[in-house]
């Protein structure tokens, strides 16, 4: 067992000097953006912050919203929900789509400048009649409120998750639309009875993308990496605060 967890450490990690380019997702960006100090643990020292439960629940409405949206794109017509919102738009049925949509694939770059390579899976995408490709993101949630748009703080997570596709995309030459559209299923609990379904209220919401962060960002994240120290916490890491907690009762 020590083995295993050993080789689990020193697996994908970051080593300063190595010519070899290194895998970098957008999840761990959004890591570096959260706090480095957990970042730099997590991609140099091989320590990750505790797993959180897994969302099986969302796992099976993204697989099923992907199936529903497929059986539209091979008929190169748009979804219900596209005309319903009167989007310019239809699915796209594009060689390398099933490839950018893997989990620990996706669509990746070479960052040149960092030898890192940037990877995102995307959910889904669509284009429209001027050729553009527009991302789309799926997202499902239970609230007691009709979700019309992304207007609280730990949605901008969301938000710079769309803009790294867009900008993964255009990095690899495609012609991409800053609008991108979530969509948003919210779970139903106000039926009289379950009957071994759960029904959701689904929404499209549009969202105006600007990736001029994400070059910065990389070459930040970059340094920190390549930093013999590690860098001070963010103030707001709950994860930080926790240990830091901890080691007082110690």
């Amino acid at each position: 067992m020590t083995q295993y967890y050993n080789a689990q450490r020193t697996r994908n990690l970051y080593q300063p000097g190595s010519k070899q380019p290194f895998k970098l997702s957008r999840s761990k960006l959004e890591l570096f953006m959260e706090c480095p100090r957990c970042f730099y643990i997590d991609r140099r020292l091989g320590v990750g912050r505790p797993p959180g439960y897994p969302f099986a629940l969302n796992s099976a409405v993204d697989a099923l919203l992907k199936k529903e949206f497929d059986i539209h794109r091979a008929k190169n017509k748009a979804h219900p929900l596209i005309e319903q919102y009167g989007i310019d738009a239809v699915p796209v049925d594009h060689e390398l789509l099933d490839e950018w949509r893997e989990n620990f694939k996706g669509i990746q770059y070479h960052h040149q400048p960092t030898n890192l390579i940037i990877t995102g899976a995307i959910d889904d995408l669509w284009i429209n009649s001027q050729g553009e490709f527009i991302v789309v993101d799926y997202k499902s949630t239970s609230k007691n409120e009709k979700i019309e748009s992304l207007n609280k703080g730990w949605q901008d997570s969301y938000k710079r998750q769309m803009e790294i596709y867009q900008w993964l995309l255009r990095q690899n030459g495609y012609l991409v639309s800053r609008t991108g559209y979530f969509v948003y299923c919210n779970g139903i609990t106000d039926k009289e009875a379950f009957d071994a379904k759960l029904e959701f209220d689904v929404t499209l919401i549009p969202y105006e993308g600007d990736d001029s962060w994400v070059e910065n960002t990389i070459l930040e994240a970059f340094k920190c990496l390549n930093s013999d120290e590690i860098p001070p916490s963010s103030p707001e890491c709950d994860y930080c605060a926790y240990i830091k907690a901890v080691k007082n009762y110690y």
